[in-house]
This record gives C-alpha cells, sequence and structure tokens, in this order.
C-alpha cells in the first residue's frame, strides 16, 4: 500500500472511531432519565426563579448570599442539563410549569418581614426531594445523566448544609 492508501485508511479508520464514539455518547436516554430530566429541570429553574426573588427581597444579608449562590450553582447546573438533554433528546420546558408557577407566586406575596423563614423553609424542601432524585439518577440513570446526577448530587447536599446552618 502506498502512502496515500495509508493514510487514506488511517482516516477512514479514525472517523469511524469518532462516529462510533459520538453515537455512543448521544445514545437515546432511558425512560428513568426523561422522568428524571422532567422533574429536575422544573426543580431548578425554580429556585433560580425564586432565589431572584430573594436576592431581593429577603432581609437578612445572609440569606440574600445563599440566594445569590441558589442563582449562580443552578444555572449552572441548569445549562448542563439541557446540553446533555438535548443529546439524549430530550426536551426541557422553558418556563415553570403550573405547579411551580404557583408556588413562585405565593412565595413572592410573603410579606417582607415573613420572607426569609418562608424562602428557607421552600428551600430546605426543594433540595430534599431534589437529593433524592439526584441520588437515585446516579445508581439508576445512563451515561451523561448517570454522571451528572452524581456530580450535581454533592451540589446538592452542599446547599442542604448551607440551607441548615441559616
Amino acid at each position: 500500500m502506498d502512502m496515500f492508501g495509508k493514510r487514506f485508511a488511517g482516516g477512514t479508520v479514525a472517523l469511524l472511531l469518532a462516529s462510533a464514539a459520538a453515537l455512543h455518547a448521544a445514545a437515546p436516554a432511558s425512560d428513568t432519565d426523561k422522568t428524571f430530566v422532567g422533574k429536575v429541570s422544573q426543580g431548578g429553574m425554580y429556585e433560580v426563579a425564586a432565589s431572584k426573588v430573594a436576592v431581593q427581597k429577603a432581609q437578612a444579608q445572609d440569606v440574600k448570599d445563599l440566594a445569590n449562590t441558589e442563582v449562580h450553582d443552578h444555572t449552572l447546573v441548569g445549562d448542563k442539563l439541557k446540553r446533555i438533554s438535548a443529546e439524549g433528546g430530550i426536551p426541557v420546558a422553558a418556563t415553570l410549569n403550573t405547579e411551580f408557577q404557583q408556588r413562585l407566586d405565593k412565595l413572592k406575596s410573603v410579606p417582607a418581614a415573613q420572607f426569609d423563614g418562608a424562602y428557607l423553609s421552600d428551600m430546605s424542601s426543594i433540595h430534599e426531594k431534589d437529593q433524592k432524585l439526584f441520588a437515585q439518577e446516579a445508581i439508576d440513570g445512563s451515561g451523561a445523566f448517570k454522571v451528572f446526577a452524581g456530580e450535581t448530587d454533592k451540589i446538592v447536599k452542599r446547599h442542604i448544609g448551607a440551607i441548615n446552618a441559616k
């Protein structure tokens, strides 16, 4: 085989390997993954929205600081979830569902003097639920969703610690 033939064959093998790797990486998501994405995408979007309200409305600086951390971390996590969901063929809603929109509206209506406690209670509740979802997906999920859930579970646990410290 001449030099051109060797390069062509080598290039073809590399292309085939890259294609196989891409197909494996973009394997369809399981039903477990789809359920997980549906639940945690809404929860994460809600946490960002609620925390943006808290940045403006919270009275205590440490609650405002927690809210800023929530916005930052959950925005990054949400962006990563959207990316891997798109690769797995799972659509992610761009807006809150009715349940979470009502929850956000209720939080917005809490009087300023009672807001910090209401926000912390709400964040505690949702993080406890989310942590269970992430921990379960880290066991039962597939591919990128399993890895994502394992990494994110650590962030959620850190948030739970910060919330409980308030």
